[in-house]
């Protein structure tokens, strides 16, 4: 793993700001790059072409967000190479304004990848064929996989009878719904297990 990182770094050295290899053993061991946002279709063309690298299959592209960075967006690619048996990952940040060029053109696959972390987090993948939310509703607003996004949501759907219809509301918690049980499990439990006793002192 580490020819096939020092062999990366001497073909990408003026793209790829930092690289370490991870895992406990050889069977394990996987290299993570760092690049810069807007060579991101050169670093994975050249992994996928390049004859002692062979990543050939494009596995995820995900999202994660860190809102206290300038650049609160990683996204992150793990490709395979089935022939030299290795993983790679490679990691770009970008914020809420910059796009990361699309990789559709290089591996089709990224197509629904890149739209899911658009829909989840509002990273923009410039030049991509159809840039639209996937897994939300019609008309979802916001990004619910942010940091920052509410665990309760802003709207709720139900099925109104009287209407025969889907309704949109903004979410309610009326406080007889909310259970605040500060209990541990072993406390409420109208049983005990082998081994969970009390001791008296």
């Amino acid at each position: 793993m580490q020819d096939l990182k020092d062999h990366i770094i001497g073909a990408l050295s003026d793209v790829v700001t930092s690289a370490q290899i991870t895992g406990g053993g050889k069977a394990d061991e996987e290299l993570t790059l760092n690049v810069r946002r807007a060579k991101i279709v050169d670093v994975i063309t050249f992994l996928r072409d390049d004859p002692i690298c062979k990543f050939t299959s494009l596995i995820d592209i995900a999202g994660v967000d860190y809102p206290e960075r300038a650049s609160r967006f990683e996204v992150v690619y793990h490709m395979l190479s089935m022939q030299h048996n290795h993983r790679i990952r490679i990691k770009v940040q970008t914020s809420e304004a910059d796009p990361v060029h699309s990789i559709c053109t290089v591996f089709p696959n990224a197509d629904w990848y890149e739209r899911e972390a658009f829909d989840m987090y509002g990273i923009i993948f410039e030049n991509h064929p159809d840039l639209r939310r996937i897994l939300t509703d019609y008309g979802f607003e916001g990004y619910p996989l942010r940091k920052d996004f509410p665990l309760s949501g802003f709207v709720e759907v139900r099925y109104d009878e009287e209407r025969k219809a889907v309704v949109y509301e903004p979410v309610n918690l009326p406080q007889e719904y909310r259970s605040f049980d500060f209990m541990s499990p072993w406390e409420g439990a109208k049983y005990i297990l082998p081994g969970d006793e009390k001791v008296e002192g």
